[in-house]
């Protein structure tokens, strides 16, 4: 069965989606952590991680570029250096950066389509981990090619591993955006079909499940 993306495929459920070999154990003690990943719009991946179980909080921002250019007008024209990024607050206890990548890769954006995501076209909008520090590289690197030996897709991965030099976040309006604005056309045809692939696929990992 090929799960379709906007112009790739998995070749696999996501519900079969590989946890990663290596990855943080959850920790009774942990304090709250973060991750910056950058998979497209970030209307639609902050979407998706809103629901998950663990995580504390989402804020849709800019990475990559400098602060005078870190806003919507000037990142959209695509010459910024910056992604279109979310910054994910998550509980270390519930939660590890492994599995956060997990739903990054299976559900949130599609990993095989270089600076664009569907029709969104330019390098604001291109794949990549901002690692905030070298284990959360080395875990992404070794899922990279966890999944590459795997197969789990029909293209190759051209997911960029960058050092998370600065966060920016984007401008009030952009935040949950999706929530408050679920009839946007955009949000009914590129987020909302995102959150309904996690809802079946990995309900019990969601916010209000049993697990």
């Amino acid at each position: 069965m090929l799960c379709e993306l906007p112009g790739g495929s998995l070749r696999i459920a996501p519900s079969q989606f590989p946890d990663p070999e290596r990855d943080v154990a959850l920790d009774s003690a942990s304090t709250e952590r973060e991750a910056v990943l950058a998979g497209g719009c970030f209307w639609c991946t902050e979407a998706v991680y809103r629901q998950i179980d663990g995580v504390l909080d989402v804020t849709s921002g800019y990475a990559g570029g400098h602060a005078e250019t870190a806003n919507y007008k000037r990142v959209c024209q695509g010459d910024t250096g910056h992604a279109e990024v979310i910054r994910v607050r998550y509980d270390g206890a519930r939660l590890s950066y492994g599995q956060l990548l997990k739903f990054f890769f299976s559900i949130a954006h599609n990993p095989t389509q270089l600076n664009r995501q569907g029709e969104d076209r330019g390098s604001q909008y291109r794949s990549a981990v901002f690692y905030g520090d070298q284990q959360q590289c080395d875990i992404a690197e070794a899922y990279i090619a966890q999944l590459h030996a795997a197969d789990v897709f029909d293209a190759p991965i051209v997911t960029a591993l960058e050092p998370l030099k600065a966060f920016y976040p984007a401008e009030d309006y952009h935040q949950d955006y999706a929530r408050i604005n679920p009839d946007q056309p955009y949000i009914r045809a590129a987020a909302a079909p995102k959150v309904e692939k996690l809802k079946r696929y990995f309900g019990d990992r969601l916010k209000g499940s049993d697990s």
